[in-house]
């Protein structure tokens, strides 16, 4: 069975037995949803369409209401799952996906904000900027505001990835820390710069793919603010690229420590770096005749490596199941190493298997257009 083939397969056994991450309306199955339109875009397949279809009749209302929505949380993450209504209103022209981009726009409006004026992580995460909210909420905010809005806060959505540059970033590195905490009170932020000690791979994954994504939603006419996203994406790509594993064509989990003992090879961050080059290249933010090649060495060899017969199926390995910072009920989430290491690594999680559709997607789009 050729790799596209196991692909293919593993794809089509994963989305009939999908069930959902939690009951309430969620993030990780967002990345799933996500990943299934690329492929639809890609391939035009009704099945995903249907999947995606399926699972949004259970949450969707005719009059646009989002059920089991964790209203009184503030969790920035809640908005990731409104990106695909787009999507299914642009396809199916229903009045209902209209109203649900509304009702997630609407919770977008009343989000809690930082003194720097990004929206912070959750109500239990106060005054916080994590890398991972900027993939959640920003190509939302940025496809609104396109699509319905005047452009006016394209400065709004800019200067939120300038703070990330400005507080997260540290330039001898290359990279950018998990979280800051503006308050610097946190028990895992330093003291003078408010960041987490390290840098975790899923969190710079989930950047790399905001940026993109709100490139790719953006009106490219204002140019000098593509400009700016552009310049940042290219920025942290050479940061990251200093760390793949030459062998594997992989990243670390802490992406910057290979030397440490128990350090491995992680699936979901590695997929997102994958889409984030493969989509660049397409959209001509990169050459593709520079980078073209490191997306797809990165998606074949998760698909070589990662997709392992387990149990007489195919499974998607090595992802890290979770990983976060605080709160202070939660002191072994302090940032360190040793935490990024100690949480279990699964197979099939929807936090790795949706960006690995993504990048599939992004791969099979780039081979067509060889």
């Amino acid at each position: 069975m050729g790799m596209e083939e196991r692909v293919n397969s593993f794809i089509d056994e994963y989305l009939k037995g999908y069930k959902r991450y939690k009951e309430y309306w969620n993030y990780e199955d967002g990345c799933v949803l996500l990943g299934a339109k690329y492929l639809y875009d890609v391939t035009g397949d009704q099945k995903y369409f249907s999947f995606i279809e399926n699972y949004l009749k259970h949450f969707v209302m005719e009059d646009g209401t989002i059920a089991h929505y964790e209203l009184e949380k503030f969790n920035i993450d809640s908005i990731n799952s409104g990106k695909i209504l787009f999507f299914m209103y642009d396809v199916t022209g229903e009045e209902k996906y209209r109203k649900a981009i509304e009702f997630v726009m609407n919770r977008l409006r009343i989000h809690p904000r930082c003194s720097t004026g990004n929206f912070f992580h959750k109500e239990i995460y106060p005054n916080q900027i994590w890398l991972d909210g900027l993939y959640m909420a920003q190509p939302f905010y940025m496809e609104y505001e396109t699509k319905y809005e005047k452009k006016e806060k394209y400065n709004d959505i800019i200067s939120q990835f300038e703070n990330v540059q400005k507080y997260l970033y540290d330039k001898d590195k290359g990279l950018c820390y998990h979280a800051y905490d503006e308050a610097k009170e946190q028990f895992w932020a330093n003291k003078e710069t408010g960041c987490s000690p390290n840098f975790w791979l899923r969190s710079m994954g989930w950047y790399l793919m905001a940026l993109v994504d709100v490139m790719d939603k953006m009106s490219i006419e204002i140019y000098e603010q593509y400009r700016t996203l552009e310049d940042i994406y290219k920025l942290m790509l050479k940061g990251i690229l200093q760390y793949q594993d030459k062998d594997s064509k992989l990243f670390y989990q802490v992406i910057d420590r290979a030397d440490v003992e128990g350090n491995y090879l992680e699936t979901s961050g590695s997929a997102m770096v994958g889409y984030s080059i493969l989509k660049a290249c397409r959209m001509g933010i990169l050459q593709k005749e520079k980078y073209e090649s490191i997306g797809m060495e990165i998606v074949e060899s998760l698909a070589n490596n990662k997709l392992q017969e387990i149990d007489g199926r195919l499974q998607l390995t090595g992802i890290c199941s979770v990983a976060g910072l605080g709160p202070a009920s939660n002191p072994k989430r302090d940032g360190s190493v040793e935490y990024y290491l100690s949480e279990p690594v699964v197979a099939d999680d929807s936090k790795g298997v949706g960006p690995f559709m993504m990048a599939y997607a992004q791969y099979l789009a780039a081979k067509r257009e060889q």
